[in-house]
């Protein structure tokens, strides 16, 4: 898995593309989504346009960045969601947990 930040304002975006799986993208969201936590950064937006799969795992760090986040005062929403891993979020209902979004603007709007 490959990952980027970029700043959009006060908002951090994390840029993820290729699989979240167990012992590989878990790991490495794990890693970044707490190093911008680390810094202080409050709002994380989750960028999943280019994840083209994600297992268990996966599902699992997301639930937990949300919640490290939640407990540091930080918020953790997620941005175009691909076909495959929107229904994953479906299946499992987090689509009612986390606030997602199809278009980058309205979504660091919403902060």
């Amino acid at each position: 898995m490959k990952v980027s930040i970029r700043k959009q304002g006060d908002v951090s975006v994390v840029d993820l593309s290729g699989k979240i799986t167990i012992g590989e993208g878990d790991v490495v969201l794990r890693d970044k989504v707490s190093e911008l936590l680390e810094l202080r950064e409050k709002k994380i937006l989750l960028n999943l346009e280019k994840v083209s799969y994600m297992d268990s795992a996966g599902i699992g760090e997301l639930v937990a960045c949300y919640k490290r986040a939640k407990e540091r005062d930080g918020i953790v929403k997620l941005l175009k969601p691909s076909g495959k891993v929107y229904d994953l979020l479906q299946l499992t209902k987090l689509e009612e947990v986390f606030e997602t979004y199809k278009d980058e603007s309205e979504a660091l709007g919403s902060f």
